[in-house]
């Protein structure tokens, strides 16, 4: 759920990168964080688990466009992949306007996505939220790999996108497609807002 803080005018946004581990969603992170300009960038947080790669979770405030005079400024969240995170996914997952989910394209990763996908509707649904109606987008991550190691776009599309998101191919680690996911949600998660902030004027 947005905060407004009608002091300042702004409305803070949370977007939650989600998917099994080592997907990319930290990846993604780090390239949006090195690519914006450091007056339009709070800090990055990050509380590492015990094992190096899982993040419990980061953030950064991005700054995109007005909304009835209202600055819109975005934090951008992941959550840890593993399994046994799941109570931190839940946390992390409260509260979001909007989620990414990061699928790992390689074939061997096809069961993890959607053991991933299936997990985040169980999150969503214990914090009441309905997940064919939140703003969501797929990002088909690692798709630099050769092609006998990872599945065709329309081959996840078919386990993954039920709900025909817009989804975008990537390779998160050089940055290809990283912008445009992220345009991608932000763009779904403002048209949400708007249309509320119209239905409230």
């Amino acid at each position: 759920m947005s905060l407004v803080n009608y002091a300042t005018r702004e409305i803070t946004c949370k977007i939650v990168y989600y998917g099994p581990g080592r997907s990319g969603k930290t990846t993604n992170l780090h390239y949006i964080y090195g690519q914006v300009p450091t007056d339009r960038k709070g800090q990055m947080v990050s509380l590492a688990t015990q094992t190096d790669r899982t993040l419990f979770f980061d953030f950064l405030p991005l700054d995109l466009g007005m909304i009835s005079g209202f600055t819109t400024r975005f934090q951008l969240y992941t959550v840890p992949g593993q399994v046994y995170y799941q109570t931190t996914r839940r946390l992390v997952l409260q509260g979001a306007d909007g989620v990414v989910f990061v699928a790992d394209s390689q074939s061997r990763q096809l069961d993890e996505n959607i053991e991933s996908m299936q997990d985040l509707h169980a999150n969503l649904a214990q914090h009441g939220v309905d997940a064919r109606a939140i703003p969501l987008v797929i990002q088909y991550n690692k798709r630099d790999l050769p092609p006998d190691l990872i599945l065709p776009a329309s081959m996840l599309d078919d386990a993954l996108n039920f709900r025909a998101v817009p989804a975008f191919g990537a390779d998160a680690l050089h940055g290809a497609g990283v912008f445009e996911t992220l345009r991608g949600i932000s763009e779904l998660v403002l048209r949400r807002l708007s249309a509320s902030a119209g239905a409230r004027e």
